[in-house]
This record gives structure tokens, sequence and C-alpha cells, in this order.
């Protein structure tokens, strides 16, 4: 029997005394770290100020505090501090790159690339430029989750304004080619966004040769409520429209007070992830390891995707089960998810599954396990434990 109380959860005796669960879910979202919510806690109270308050001490604080926090973010993905438009979230920056730039080629036609295993706001966005005329290539992708890159090249036109494509799935952990797309972007005068909201502060990034870059602070144990988008400076090509209008904040992209206490959150998350990122993914990768062999020596069970992902990420199909039973059943002591956190309550297969070639009843019945700063090597072992028992049951065996 699992004692879930005892096992590691997330370090707080809150969390304990509402007896949650394992938590294996790290990548539909983070815990804050005691030293973001530390570094944030002043900028409620003490200091108040609208960081657009240019004429006294109360903004002149906000301001270098969110300067502060720009710098960091930028170095975190090797951009310049100019280069970071704070934004609500990173579905705020998605659409502001996609949307935007749609609107600064008004008039013209347009036609956008990007990837059938997109997260839904990329999805949703190119549907929206759809319907207001542009056209979109959806990419295939193999077996195995991978784009081809003879493909992207090959559906490249004369009119291509956006390739869009994400730096890893955030359901598979399978990780793009990115240089090799960049790349291909600037031989043909293409703007390249990337979705990087998983690839933040998991693995080595950079901006190189990307011309709009979304990320998000919650993915990367910072606050919710918070994101940027790294819109690259010094170049020939446009940069996008604002969506937002109202004062002219963030350098006219992004109207709105700011949320210092948010973005100074960002800021500490992005300078303390860089510290651990190396030595936190290899522990993490031998704790997924443990997790997907024993998993994997189940019978009936198969893993969705490759080994290039993400060292903290196993999506795991299981035979022979109902796949809403299952994850009902598994998450009542051990939290994951079945995809996306933001279609987790869709009783479908996952998007990203089914353009992998999955059958509907795999599909279904796959649960991502994605690990994270606090998980043990106890936790992996309960969980296994756990997963094993209710497998069996839902089998008969």
């Amino acid at each position: 029997m699992i004692d879930i109380c005892n096992s590691s959860r997330l370090k707080n005796p809150y969390f304990a005394l509402m007896n949650y669960p394992i938590y294996l879910d790290y990548n539909a979202t983070t815990p804050c770290v005691p030293e973001v919510i530390e570094a944030m806690i002043p900028w409620f109270g003490e200091h108040f100020g609208n960081a657009a308050s240019k004429s006294h001490a109360f903004g002149w604080m906000a301001e270098n505090a969110v300067d502060e926090a720009r710098e960091n973010v930028a170095n975190l993905i090797g951009a310049q501090a100019k280069e970071i438009i704070f934004t609500s979230g990173a579905t705020e920056a998605i659409n502001l790159a996609i949307k935007g730039t749609f609107e600064i080629f008004n008039g013209e036609k347009q036609h956008y690339i990007t990837c059938q295993t997109e997260h839904k706001a990329v999805l949703d966005c190119m549907k929206s430029i759809e319907e207001a005329g542009a056209e979109v290539t959806y990419l295939s992708v193999d077996k195995q989750g991978n784009i081809s890159l003879a493909d992207l090249r090959a559906s490249i036109l004369p009119n291509t304004k956006m390739i869009c494509l994400m730096w890893a799935n955030n359901e598979t952990g399978i990780i793009h080619p990115i240089t090799e797309i960049a790349e291909l972007a600037e031989e043909k005068g293409i703007v390249f966004f990337t979705d990087a909201v998983q690839a933040a502060g998991k693995i080595p990034i950079s901006v190189e040769g990307v011309h709009l870059m979304a990320i998000s602070a919650h993915k990367l144990y910072g606050p919710k409520g918070i994101g940027a988008l790294y819109v690259r400076h010094n170049h020939s090509l446009p940069k996008p429209l604002a969506q937002i209008h109202g004062g002219g904040h963030e350098k006219g992209f992004r109207s709105g007070t700011l949320n210092v206490p948010g973005i100074v959150g960002l800021g500490k998350a992005a300078e303390l992830i860089m510290s651990e990122m190396k030595a936190e993914s290899n522990r993490l990768e031998k704790l997924r390891d443990l997790l997907e062999s024993k998993l994997l020596s189940l019978e009936d069970t198969f893993l969705n995707g490759s080994q290039n992902r993400f060292s903290h990420v196993t999506n795991i199909a299981f035979g022979g089960v109902e796949g809403e039973d299952l994850l009902r059943k598994v998450c009542q002591k051990v939290a994951v998810s079945s995809g996306s956190a933001c279609t987790s309550i869709s009783p479908k297969p996952s998007h990203v599954l089914q353009a992998m070639g999955l059958d509907s009843d795999l599909g279904r019945a796959s649960i991502r396990f994605s690990l994270g700063r606090n998980t043990t090597e106890k936790d992996v072992l309960d969980t296994v434990e756990w997963v094993e028992k209710v497998v069996g049951d839902l089998r008969g065996i």
C-alpha cells in the first residue's frame, strides 16, 4: 500500500494534510520553488509600485525589478533583454506571435506551416487565421512523432510567411530539429516561431536563427499567469503587431500594467534553473528510465515516441484496458495525465497520438508520466506498484 502522505510530495505540510497523490504531471505545471516565492513576496506589499510610474521611487523600484527579471529570462534563452516581451503566459505569447504576424501582412496572400502535433494554442490560432483567409499546411509526423525536414522544405511556397514548430512536444517529449529548421527558415527568408514552453529550463536552448519564441513561467518552477515572447531585433523580417492595446507598454507589443510580482518570479525561476538544469536532467533520466523499464515490462504496454526526447517524460500505452477507467483509477494515488492539461477534460484520444498513428483505444489508454524536482525513487517505485495493480484489476488478472 502506498503511503501518500510520507512520499516526497511537494515538501509542504499543507499537501500532506490535503492527502495529495504522488505528483508526476510536471509537464502540466510545476510548483513554485521556495526561492521564487520568497523573491516575489515583497512586490505584493512593500514594493507595490507600478513599473510604468516614471516620476517617483515606487515606480523606479518596480521598473528596476522588471529590468533584472528581463535580463535573467534573456540569459536563459541566449537573447538580449530588450528582446523579451512579458505576457500573461504562453497562450497569449502564441496568439501575439501568430495573429500579430498575420496582421502585419494584411492584404497579402499568406501561407503558414505548422504541425499536426502542436499544442492546441497554436492549432487554434492557425484555425483562426485560416478563417481570416490564410492558407495553412499541417505537417504530418511518423509513428515516433518526428517531422520530416524534406516535407517541411517541400511545403514552402513563395508566399509562406511563417514556419511554426514547437521545440519539444508536451505529450511525448519528442524534440524537433530546431537548428535545421531555423537554418531553413533563414535561407528562405521566413519568420520562424517556436513554442519553447516545455523546452525552456529543461534543456539548453538558444534563439539563434529564431525570430519569435514563447515561454511560460509555470513550466519551470515559477508562478502561473506570466510568460514571455522573444521578439528578434535587428532583422529585416517584420515583427508582429500588438493584439492588446492601451498604453503602449512592452515597447508597444503588449499594453497593460505589468505583473511585477509574476515577472520577478519568472526572472528568479529562470536564474535558478540555469544552474540546476544539467544535474537535474541526469537525475530525472535515471528515475524516468526506472519507471519506464518497469512499466514496459508489463504485458501489452508500448512506448509512445522515440528516444529523442526529454529525460523526464515517458508516454505509455496500456493495451486491454478502457482509457477513462485507467486514468481515473491511476489518478487516485498518482497524479498523471493523458495529454495536455488544456485538453485533459476531453474523452477523445490525444490529437498528438492520433497524428502518430495510434488507434483510438490505445490513444485513450495512454498515460503521460512527467517527473520533476520533487520526484524521488520511492515515488517511482510506489507509482509502478499502483499502476501494476490498477492495470491488473482492469484486465481482470
